[in-house]
């Protein structure tokens, strides 16, 4: 199998320049699907901080880049929405945001805020012993006693204890930030669900505060949850 990936029919996510060269990386296994973005990416043509594969795997080998507070040795791991990068000898946190246009972009935070990562909630099942286990929008999967959390919400993960430190609701007045489609990046606050009859997707109305008209309209799957923090480090 092919570890290269054509530029020009890599996810829209992929923060890459599609015509400068006819091939990139091809994600390794791992979360985010097919959204993913090989770490090699963002150390290469996002950060600028190698210039080659060689020198990410030489970076890599010496434990100093964390994604969600684990040491990553793969310069193919996927890295994607949300997920928290860390650079120890640099001192540098950065939050995986969704960007205008729906293409991932880093967010620097600081090292408390690095400490954990948000989730959406995409699927829950009640398990032996009457616990939940939660599947989080990347694949990820946590059990816990609490079975107040549902689809759609979204939850705080702490990297080390990976336990639930935050929780908030998906429902009118959360605020929200697009993913994906014509508004991604977007922030609001949800005015409005409308729940679609059938197989159809939910669609929800995001009001903003600029002007009485601000606002957009999307569908339920293109939302997720934030809580105010998310607003002062993307401005």
């Amino acid at each position: 199998m092919s570890n290269h990936q054509k530029r020009l029919s890599a996810p829209n996510s992929w923060p890459i320049e599609r015509k400068e060269e006819t091939f990139t990386v091809k994600a390794g296994a791992g979360p985010h699907g097919e959204s993913g973005v090989p770490l090699l990416i963002v150390l290469r043509d996002v950060l600028g901080y190698v210039d080659s594969r060689k020198e990410a795997r030489y970076a890599l080998d010496h434990g100093s880049v964390l994604v969600n507070g684990k040491a990553v040795s793969d310069e193919a791991r996927p890295v994607g929405m949300f997920d928290i990068l860390a650079f120890a000898e640099r001192e540098e946190y950065y939050r995986v945001f969704p960007g205008e246009g729906g293409r991932l972009s880093l967010t620097p935070i600081d090292e408390e805020a690095a400490s954990s990562r948000l989730g959406k909630v995409a699927g829950k099942t009640q398990v032996a012993g009457g616990d939940f286990q939660y599947t989080l929008h990347d694949g990820t999967t946590l059990v816990s006693e609490d079975g107040s959390y549902a689809g759609g919400d979204s939850l705080v993960v702490d990297n080390e204890t990976k336990e639930v430190v935050a929780h908030f609701p998906y429902e009118e007045g959360a605020l929200v930030t697009a993913v994906a489609g014509a508004h991604a990046g977007e922030i609001g606050t949800i005015d409005e669900i409308t729940v679609t009859a059938g197989s159809g997707d939910n669609a929800v109305s995001v009001a903003q505060e600029d002007g009485d008209d601000a606002g957009f309209e999307t569908i339920e799957e293109y939302v997720v949850v934030i809580d105010e923090n998310f607003v002062g480090d993307d401005e």
